[in-house]
């Protein structure tokens, strides 16, 4: 799908895709989107997936198609006059997904986009990352890569990756990354302590790990607590591209080895990364390659990583 979006790296903007299900609003980064494509009649799937709605081929490719309102809990229906299929990539598949219409394409600011509190977001079951107001309505980002992961599990974060790397030892270097959605926060976790990696510090988002490293400027202890930032691309309040530009630009920050770990690794955006400066890029699917890029980056630095980190009040 084309786009002109993100003309200049680090911007903190993008551009949402609003479509409609069942009446009601919702979004996805233009940056998931191959296609979009008129309804047409789809061939079931035998013993497929409950949300699998069928699958069709085009340019000599099979494309599964998820029956999103079915996935929502919303009304199921078909109007084939409005209907249309979002064709996704990311973490290197290509995905469908049923709607029940397009309304536009809008250019925003990830400032502009809360993250959903407890009474819409209910932890790892929940498929919203994200709200924004559009023209006066509410719209509600989708978590997409949950919903594949759901049925696809060997798509998204593997943590038996891990386990195809051997014995491992303990690595008490400092990690500090951001990554917005609950779910794939804890299997990043996860797989780092299963890599041994023993002092990790989660954020949000990229304003929120933004946020402690001035506090680290502040104490004067960036060395200490800092090993190495890993960031997701896409996240409410500042998103990965945007905190890399900034510790680039930071004097005292500028040297911290950033490695960016997204769905949205494509040709595009692996040209962003490069252009600001990243150390490594990896796709989600690519949690043993991640781990050794990982390893390869500590094992470069000098230093004691083993000092005890400060306690910071966020």
């Amino acid at each position: 799908m084309d786009t002109n979006i993100l003309l200049e790296s680090g911007t903190n903007e993008l551009e949402i895709l609003e479509f409609v299900i069942a009446g009601n609003f919702y979004g996805i980064n233009v940056a998931k989107v191959k296609e979009i494509m008129t309804y047409r009649t789809l061939t079931p799937i035998p013993n497929g997936h409950p949300n699998i709605e069928g699958a069709f081929s085009t340019r000599g490719e099979t494309i599964s198609i998820v029956n999103l309102a079915r996935c929502l809990g919303m009304e199921e229906r078909v109007d084939e006059q409005k209907d249309m299929f979002l064709i996704t990539n990311f973490n290197d598949c290509n995905s469908g997904f049923h709607v029940h219409g397009v309304v536009g394409i809008h250019r925003v600011n990830w400032s502009q986009i809360i993250k959903p509190d407890s009474m819409v977001s209910n932890g790892s079951n929940s498929v919203a990352t994200g709200i924004i107001n559009l023209d006066g309505k509410l719209v509600m980002l989708i978590d997409f890569e949950k919903i594949v992961a759901d049925i696809s599990p060997e798509v998204g974060i593997n943590l038996s990756d891990v386990d195809k790397l051997g014995a491992r030892e303990t690595n008490n270097a400092p990690i500090i990354y951001a990554e917005d959605s609950q779910l794939l926060s804890t299997l990043i976790y996860d797989g780092l302590t299963k890599a041994g990696y023993t002092r990790l510090m989660p954020c949000n988002n990229g304003l929120e790990l933004w946020n402690i490293l001035q506090q680290y400027k502040k104490q004067g202890t960036i060395k200490q607590n800092v090993a190495c930032v890993v960031t997701d691309i896409e996240m409410p309040q500042m998103d990965g591209h945007r905190l890399l530009k900034l510790i680039r630009e930071d004097p005292e920050l500028k040297d911290l080895p950033v490695i960016i770990f997204s769905s949205l690794i494509n040709e595009d955006m692996m040209k962003k990364g490069e252009g600001l400066g990243a150390d490594a890029q990896l796709s989600k699917n690519e949690m043993g390659e991640f781990i050794k890029k990982l390893d390869e980056i500590i094992a470069g630095k000098t230093g004691n990583n083993s000092t005890t980190p400060n306690t910071i009040n966020i």
